[in-house]
């Protein structure tokens, strides 16, 4: 066997692997010798069938997994001889055989680029922290409080006001014809609650029980249902009861009624909830930040398939909302642009992956079998009383397994890295804290008179 290399241009090799004929030969009349041992044919005793009538019988389809196991060999040998570290499935062409003659295939593959080495105590990034204030915990209670909220007639009758709740029947049409979802009755309705079209509530603020109302509204342009988005609507509203909201006292009794011993387990409760929460969000901007800065930083030629792979990942998740009418035009970009900068992202994507991965080997990081156990069973527990079911369902998918374990790796060498690194932690307000990073470097370029940049 005789491998050539005939091309290495940056992460891309190819080569070509030649099988002498005889080689091949070789291997047939071992296969057939080895099958004639063992199949049975009218006329002959088991291990005495004529190895010229095998091949006779068999030739063709021995031949098939000679060659196929010669070519499987020959890529081994060629990824073996140079060292190669596959990125993706090598690409294999036969470019000549006839059956007495040499074997001739190349292989094209890209290996994975060598990952440059990052000094992680030299790592310097801002952790974003927010404290649970009274303020914001008093709004916790009372928003939990207003899942109890109760509604009953005025002590007078009264104009409908923001926070009553409307018992409403509505019809809906759309050019003068009704249509699928326009129409209910006995519909509860709280105004302001922000439930219906924009401008329905509004015009239903300071009507009378007992009173109609056409109310006029024009759907949103990127209202789920696309043969609604953009259009104007007429509905005939009657307000057939007008309810005003109860006082909620938010004392021990409420407490105890949800299960917890008192008022003040259940402000315990909600402080050590809101405290999770705002670690979780704190967690989740220093690893951007991280992200960003290895990124930034790090820059090496990554293997064009694994971009091609990502982005086509990425594009198809997108395609779904930019067949939504009006969505690439709302973009202000062509369809060409976007393809470019979401290639952008991919490559990016790839790229942090390989760093992630290359640090996680070098300091020999590993996902459990307990963490993946805990995943699965926490998968389970979102479908309640198809728990089993889920379960077992991960236990015959190991690409479904795969896709759990590459998220667990990925936060375990992200928490790995910000332990050696240095990370200073700055108070800022919740406000702060749960804003989208992109929407701040907006806002920053715009001060700066900059225009917005795709953030990859």
């Amino acid at each position: 066997m005789q491998v050539t290399e005939l091309s290495a241009e940056g992460l891309k090799r190819e080569y070509k692997v030649v099988v002498q004929a005889g080689e091949i030969d070789d291997r047939v009349a071992r296969r057939l010798e080895e099958l004639s041992q063992r199949v049975r044919m009218p006329g002959f005793r088991p291990g005495k069938v004529p190895v010229s009538l095998l091949r006779k019988q068999y030739g063709r389809s021995v031949l098939g997994e000679v060659l196929e196991q010669a070519v499987n060999q020959g890529s081994q040998q060629a990824i073996s001889d140079h060292e190669l570290r596959p990125a993706l499935r090598p690409k294999i062409e036969v470019t000549s055989f006839d059956e007495g003659k040499d074997l001739e295939f190349t292989m094209a593959v890209e290996v994975l680029p060598e990952v440059p080495e990052i000094d992680l105590k030299a790592v310097q990034l801002t952790r974003p922290v927010a404290e649970v204030t009274g303020d914001e915990l008093a709004k916790a209670l009372e928003r939990f409080a207003d899942r109890f909220q109760d509604y009953g007639a005025p002590a007078e009758p009264r104009p409908s006001r923001e926070g009553d709740r409307l018992i409403i029947d509505f019809a809906g049409t759309l050019a003068g014809e009704p249509f699928e979802g326009g129409s209910a009755e006995g519909f509860a309705l709280v105004l302001g609650s922000g439930a219906m079209v924009p401008g329905f509530e509004d015009q239903l603020t300071g009507v009378e029980a007992g009173a109609e109302k056409q109310v006029d509204v024009t759907f949103p342009a990127d209202f789920p249902n696309t043969n609604l988005a953009g259009k104007p609507a007429s509905f005939q509203v009657k307000v057939k009861e007008i309810e005003a909201p109860k006082p909620v006292t938010l004392d021990d009794d409420l407490a105890k009624g949800q299960g917890f011993d008192s008022l003040e387990t259940l402000e315990k409760t909600m402080r050590e909830g809101l405290e999770r929460h705002y670690a979780s969000a704190s967690r989740a901007r220093v690893k951007r930040a991280l992200l960003d800065r290895l990124a930034e930083t790090h820059r090496f030629d990554v293997p064009p398939g694994m971009v091609d792979l990502e982005f086509e990942s990425i594009w198809k998740q997108l395609g779904e909302e930019l067949t939504k009418p009006g969505e690439l035009e709302r973009s202000g970009k062509s369809e060409d642009e976007l393809k470019e900068e979401y290639r952008a992202i991919a490559e990016r994507r790839v790229r942090l992956g390989l760093i992630l991965s290359d640090i996680g080997q070098k300091n020999n990081l590993t996902v459990e079998q307990r963490e993946i156990n805990a995943a699965v069973m926490q998968q389970a527990q979102r479908h309640p009383g198809q728990e089993q079911k889920v379960v077992e369902f991960f236990r015959s998918n190991p690409q479904a397994i795969e896709q759990l374990r590459a998220p667990l790796y990925e936060d375990k060498v992200v928490d790995f890295i910000l332990q050696m690194a240095t990370v200073e932690d700055q108070t800022v307000t919740v406000e702060e804290l749960m804003r989208d990073p992109d929407d701040e470097e907006q806002e920053g370029q715009a001060s700066d008179g900059g225009g917005p940049a795709a953030k990859p």
